[in-house]
């Protein structure tokens, strides 16, 4: 039987390669699991409620775009947050932004550009889905580094013209994963002139936009509004995984100008699955509600300052503008990596396995990524004793 070659050359995912590395060794202690972005501060108390009250709901097929209940919550807190009005055609939900962040590019990203094989741009280290959508697509993926000579960013204004004339789309995290870096209003308006020079879309994954350490971060929708920017450049995906503690729900939405999203909307009619109906209820409720999200705003702004002072005076330590992951410098991520979990029990997950060699280059080699998801009191045990092991 034959099989398609455009996944060929693949590693495995994150964490089955971690599994394979440190499996094997017993733990050196107490494990502490500091690997996955697996938020674990409290859910919103009225989840169960909602759910309770629209179980009947499980038997109705949900629409596919989002009920208009959901659509109107979302579009208000775009207004509170960015200060955007959008209208309900310009949104639609998902299944978590994976989903969407994939299919946006299926269905925007054009066969060829400029009569050539198009490109997808994405900061390197990378949420994996970007590389996939490329390849799915025969697009090429261009790994452009994000490391601490950038800001942690990409500079795709950096590429060479014969590479920008083929871009169709440009993929951002805004707070980075795994860096924590944020994208300044300059940086969006930078990356929006760019765009509309070499006639590309651009992808902002704002996934981790609630949590940061002292200002909110700017919005794509708020710049591309703010500079007049043509609103079919700019697509946003949002999640209620990382705001609201609610990784399991596989709730958020995508927004961007009318056409795209009507191209999104009509491939999602035919190959996406549907929000079921009590999903979308308390999805209803979670965009409505503010003051869940910043109580667990509060515990990472405590943990944000626990690291800082674990960490402090330690060379090359950057504390997260954004976010809840820790990028810290070692020799080689694996190394540290079986070091710590043999040594202390500490699991945390090599760089490398978020980036791709480049020309020989892996600008997550010298990196650990730790979440710092766990109650603070684990979390401080666990970076206490990562400190001690590799630094001390």
């Amino acid at each position: 039987m034959a099989f398609p070659q455009r996944f060929s050359n693949l590693p495995d995912y994150a964490f089955p390669r971690l599994r394979t590395l440190l499996d094997a060794h017993a733990p050196g202690g107490e494990a502490i699991a500091m690997t996955i972005g697996e938020p674990r501060h409290p859910m919103p108390d009225f989840v169960g409620p909602v759910l309770a009250d629209s179980l009947a709901e499980f038997a109705i097929y949900p629409p596919n775009d989002g009920t208009p209940e959901l659509l109107g919550a979302i579009s208000g807190w775009l207004q509170r947050r960015y200060g955007v009005d959008l209208a309900q055609n310009r949104i639609m939900v998902l299944n978590g932004t994976r989903e969407g962040l994939f299919n946006a590019a299926v269905a925007l990203c054009p066969e060829e550009k400029n009569g050539k094989r198009p490109v997808v741009l994405m900061p390197n280290p990378f949420y994996q889905v970007y590389a996939i959508a490329a390849l799915a697509l025969g697009a090429e993926p261009v790994y452009v580094p994000a490391t601490a000579a950038t800001g942690f960013l990409p500079d795709y204004a950096s590429l060479p013209k014969d590479i920008l004339d083929r871009v169709a789309v440009a993929y951002l995290c805004s707070p980075a994963n795994p860096q924590g870096a944020v994208a300044s209003r300059d940086y969006w308006a930078g990356l929006m002139a760019l765009a509309e020079q070499y006639d590309f879309c651009i992808f902002a994954d704002e996934c981790y936009s609630e949590i940061w350490r002292t200002t909110p971060p700017a919005g794509a929708l708020e710049v591309a509004a703010a500079t007049g920017a043509d609103p079919e450049r700019v697509f946003v995906f949002h999640s209620l995984s990382k705001r609201s503690n609610l990784p399991g729900l596989r709730s958020g939405f995508v927004a961007g100008g009318p056409q795209g999203m009507a191209r999104i909307r009509q491939l999602r009619a035919f190959a996406g699955a549907p929000l079921p109906l009590p999903i979308q209820r308390v999805s209803e409720r979670a965009w409505a509600d503010e003051a869940h999200v910043e109580a667990s705003r509060a515990l990472y702004q405590q943990k944000f300052a626990v690291a800082d002072q674990v960490f402090a005076g330690m060379q090359g330590y950057q504390g997260p503008e954004g976010g809840f992951f820790l990028w810290l410098p070692v020799p080689d991520g694996e190394t540290a990596a079986l070091k710590l979990w043999q040594e202390t029990g500490v699991r945390v997950l090599p760089g490398a396995y978020l980036s791709r060699d480049v020309n020989g280059d892996n600008p997550g080699q010298g990196y650990i990524r730790v979440a710092m998801v766990a109650p603070i009191d684990e979390m401080q045990r666990g970076l206490t004793r990562l400190r001690d092991c590799l630094y001390g």
